[in-house]
């Protein structure tokens, strides 16, 4: 006799084999901190494992519909904007929204700023602004520099790049020190690395 029951249970792009071994596992589990008081009941939590296999095909179209996006620019004339480089313009995007990350960091101690009146704040975000400015073409005299000169510095992991951030150099100087002892001037911490 031919069982009309389908093998395999659809969901999105997988398929849950109904023929192997599915399993239910059930346990209490008591809800809140701390220790459970005496007449708590605890509810009862279930999990189901079972064998799950991809369908490829499904999958394959899912990624080639999440993977297209639309860009839209009101620059038409193509000589002045093709679309190379109005993808190129997207992405360069992530540079300023890591700058607004920098703004964002607690060593920025902007979270710690109470201010009364609009005007301060409006003042505050200018002050933010001109920082993020002055960061960023620093960071990007640097990465020239680097590049003129065909040099690289180690990053953080101690590989070498020619793209560092103007944070990690920073970082590298701040343990340097100019001492002055009966005019006699010393600078302190100076490495191979930090010349």
């Amino acid at each position: 006799m031919h069982s009309t029951q389908p093998n395999y249970l659809r969901v999105s792009c997988h398929l849950i084999n109904l023929h192997a071994n599915i399993e239910v596992i059930e346990y209490g589990q008591h809800r809140g901190r701390g220790r459970p008081g005496k007449d708590s009941q605890p509810t009862l939590i279930s999990h189901i494992q079972a064998e799950i296999l991809p369908k490829e095909t499904a999958i394959t179209i899912a990624t080639e519909q999440a993977g297209r996006f639309i860009l839209a620019t009101n620059v038409l004339d193509a000589d002045k904007l093709s679309n190379e480089d109005v993808l190129r313009e997207y992405k360069a995007q992530e540079s300023t929204e890591r700058g607004f990350r920098f703004l964002k960091d607690p060593l920025f101690f902007t979270s710690t700023v109470f201010l009364n009146s609009r005007k301060r704040v409006a003042a505050l975000a200018m002050v933010m602004g001109l920082c993020l400015l002055v960061y960023s073409l620093g960071q990007r005299a640097l990465r020239q520099s680097l590049k003129r000169g065909s040099q690289t510095i180690q990053n953080q992991l101690g590989k070498l790049t020619a793209t560092p951030t103007l944070r990690w150099v920073f970082q590298c100087f701040m343990s340097i020190h100019l001492l002055t002892l009966a005019s006699f001037k010393q600078i302190s911490n100076l490495s191979e690395q930090r010349c």
